[in-house]
């Protein structure tokens, strides 16, 4: 992601730059780069070190290096073996002599003729046919500068796309800065002067083609300070906006509240009853909630958002929970059903397949027609409305909307929550429209270095407790050869009056078909669904035909019909069924407390949160549970996030870990944002984001609305079209 500088130079269309033909021009665009701009801020990933030039002679055999010399032969060899073209060379520099080898890049003659100076870098191997070898070296012509690229020095890669390679980048970059020598600067003076930074122009230089890591490392920090910078800018103006505007004042009526959490089956934890409190001190004082509530599987997330919704109910106000899929649309409104049954509040469910009233005089749920469903929240009539995007999908409003809960927000779309978000109600002694309170929910705890940035626009409400009389999941790695103990071990769990959930393995690519092929091929997410039908049909005969045939079994994947689905799970809730089959679809909000078993298929596969997420589908109740994870290949070493997995059931301790396995952008989904890259990069480095913070707070409380700052205004507006927050 860029941030495009208000000069014509720097957003030059990326078509005008020499070296960018029509082939190439959609790679780009793959890439997000359609301007100067966007490409000289598409950061390296990483950097090969080939700074270390030796003569040919001294050159240490297993290690990287740089040589330099001429080019005495070069041919191609057809390979009928290997079916492949393979590319000799011989290169001299006087001390000695050294041959490389391409494997399939015969073009490789017209550029790498017999005479010409050439600089090639890659490890050293030794052969008894040839000598001092090199295997698919980088390489590059010495020109009249006799300066390299691609060779010699720190060489940057990039994030790639088919058609368009790091190589193909770094010279399209060094064009780019061929025609511009200067950026206009983002910063103000006074913050560069006090970070120790470089310019911006010298900061992008760098972090192209640094001299050395130290300073690849001070551009780099440079440019992500800058992104993370105008993140804070942006949500700690959200929030100052936020805390102006009016909401709906809901007081809170203590003694309605105490008779409702004395009638729940079970008792609150403390982390429960903070987080109420909270929330319902927050929708009380007139302007825009906006918190985060984050918990762990299993912390009771859902009673919390009852009591809110209970309380704003008893004072006439609406409130609508909108959930991802069908299957935890259904789930919730099951459970708000019985939680509020006692007070005569009725329940409604409005989703793709249909809608469902829940009745609480009568206690029964009946089917109803959408359109009357709409009418009733129209009229006000329907306190508690829950849905998925079927809720924005129909084009209806509501009669005094008071607070919109997001459970698993991060599954939502920037724009859908914006949609719901803009529903208003009129206050009762003004006509100006309220914005209705907003609780976002989240099973995944987020680590304290992304709640500073990534959620720093929000209050945050933790649940770190788990419920009473809950026992420790016992987490097994299962190998292939203990797959008959395990099945057995099922067994006997289900002649327990237990029950099972089975995972079926995640489908994302399908390998090459050699070493030197093409990398996997990423499937679309048509074929994914497809295949991951496929697996769990397969995984269905198995279990019914082969292992259980005595044993009732169901399967639950994303190509049937929501009342397929709904089927399917209510016969598993009501012990119908013994072994539910399902994909991944299962993840998040399914509560059905017999289950004691969580069989996790290819569970190397699954990130470590979400194999977290299904471990925590089971363990609701009194009875031991336990969660298998079957490995594919007995060979393969345990990864880290299995190892995770099996030392740790704390999930903000597995949050922490995940975070640094995967890196914040997979943590957080980068797609999803739309943040720049560097800045998801950054996120763990909480020095960083402090010093961020800090500089943001300091021009806004000088500053507040950055009119002496027209500059930085300007950068904000077109940070803003970019990043998606919260």
């Amino acid at each position: 992601m860029a941030l495009r500088a208000p000069s014509a130079q720097i957003n030059t269309p990326i078509e005008r730059l020499k070296g960018v033909s029509t082939t190439i021009l959609k790679p780009l665009k793959n890439l997000g780069i359609g301007t100067y701009a966007d490409l000289l801020l598409h950061i390296p990933t990483r950097y090969d070190d080939f700074s270390h030039v030796t003569r040919i002679a001294d050159a240490p055999v297993g290690e990287t290096v740089t040589v330099r010399g001429a080019i005495t032969s070069i041919e191609n060899i057809r390979s009928w073996k290997r079916r492949m073209y393979i590319t000799h060379a011989t290169i001299s520099d006087g001390s000695g002599e050294l041959e490389a080898v391409w494997f399939n890049q015969p073009f490789l003659t017209q550029t790498l003729t017999q005479g010409k100076t050439v600089s090639l870098s890659g490890k050293i191997s030794i052969s008894d046919r040839s000598g001092l070898t090199m295997q698919n070296p980088a390489h590059e012509v010495i020109g009249k500068t006799n300066t390299t690229t691609h060779t010699g020095r720190l060489v940057p890669v990039y994030r790639e796309t088919a058609g368009i390679t790091s190589r193909w980048l770094r010279y399209l970059i060094k064009n780019a800065f061929a025609t511009i020598t200067t950026t206009p600067e983002t910063l103000p003076e006074d913050i560069i002067k006090r970070q120790h930074f470089p310019s911006r122009f010298a900061a992008l230089t760098s972090v192209h083609f640094p001299a050395t890591e130290k300073e690849a490392a001070l551009a780099r920090r440079r440019l992500a300070f800058e992104e993370v910078f105008f993140m804070q800018l942006l949500m700690l103006r959200a929030r100052e906006t936020i805390k102006q505007a009016d909401a709906p004042k809901i007081p809170i009526n203590v003694e309605k509240i105490k008779t409702f959490v004395g009638a729940l089956p079970f008792s609150l934890t403390d982390a429960q009853r903070k987080a109420a409190w909270e929330i319902v001190q927050d929708m009380e004082r007139g302007h825009p909630m906006n918190r985060l509530l984050e918990g762990d599987v299993g912390s009771g997330k859902t009673v919390v958002a009852a009591i809110a919704m209970y309380n704003a109910a008893e004072h006439g106000w609406q409130s609508v929970i909108m959930a991802p899929t069908e299957v935890l649309a259904s789930q919730h409104f099951s459970s708000f059903s019985k939680l509020l049954e006692p007070f005569n509040i009725n329940v409604g469910l409005l989703t793709g397949s249909g809608a469902l009233m829940y009745d609480a005089e009568l206690k029964t749920a009946h089917a109803i027609k959408k359109a009357d469903i709409l009418a009733s929240v129209r009229s006000g009539n329907l306190k508690i409305i829950i849905g998925t995007h079927a809720l924005i999908a129909n084009a209806f409003s509501f009669h005094s909307l008071g607070l919109i809960v997001l459970d698993e927000q991060h599954r939502f779309g920037v724009k859908q929550r914006a949609q719901l978000a803009q529903h208003r109600s009129t206050g009762k002694s003004t006509q100006e429209p309220l914005i209705p309170h907003f609780l976002s929910m989240t099973a995944t705890p987020i680590p304290r270095t992304l709640t500073l940035t990534a959620y720093g626009d929000l209050d945050i409400s933790i649940l770190n407790e788990i419920p009473q009389n809950r026992k420790v999941i016992v987490t097994k790695l299962i190998s292939p050869a203990a797959r008959t103990n395990a099945y057995t071990f099922m067994d006997k769990q289900m002649d327990e009056g237990r029950q099972i959930f089975v995972i079926c393995p995640r489908i994302e690519h399908e390998p090459g078909s050699d070493a030197l092929s093409l990398p996997p091929r990423q499937f679309t997410f048509a074929e994914i669904a497809r295949k991951e039908v496929k697996a769990v049909k397969k995984e269905y005969e198995k279990l019914s035909q082969e292992i259980f045939p005595e044993r009732r079994i169901g399967m639950l994947h994303g190509k049937m019909k929501a009342k397929e689905k709904e089927d399917v799970m209510k016969k598993f809730k009501a012990h119908e069924l013994d072994i539910l089959v399902s994909t991944s679809v299962i993840e998040v909000g399914v509560d059905v407390p017999n289950a004691s078993v969580m069989a996790i298929e290819g569970a190397e596969r699954f990130g470590l949160a979400q194999l977290h997420q299904f471990r925590g589908r089971v363990g609701r109740s009194e009875h031991q549970s336990y969660c298998l994870l079957f490995q594919d290949d007995a060979s393969q070493s345990v990864s880290r996030r299995l190892k995770a997995l099996l030392e740790c059931n704390d999930g903000f301790l597995l949050a922490e870990k995940d975070l640094a396995i995967r890196g914040p952008g997979d943590f957080l989904g980068t797609r999803q944002w739309g943040a720049p890259d560097l800045a998801m990069a950054s996120l763990t480095d909480v020095a960083l984001i402090k010093a961020a913070r800090e500089e943001a707070l300091r021009i806004l409380s000088e500053d507040p609305a950055l009119r002496k700052h027209p500059t930085l205004l300007t950068y904000l507006a077109a940070f803003t079209e970019k990043v998606h927050l919260e």
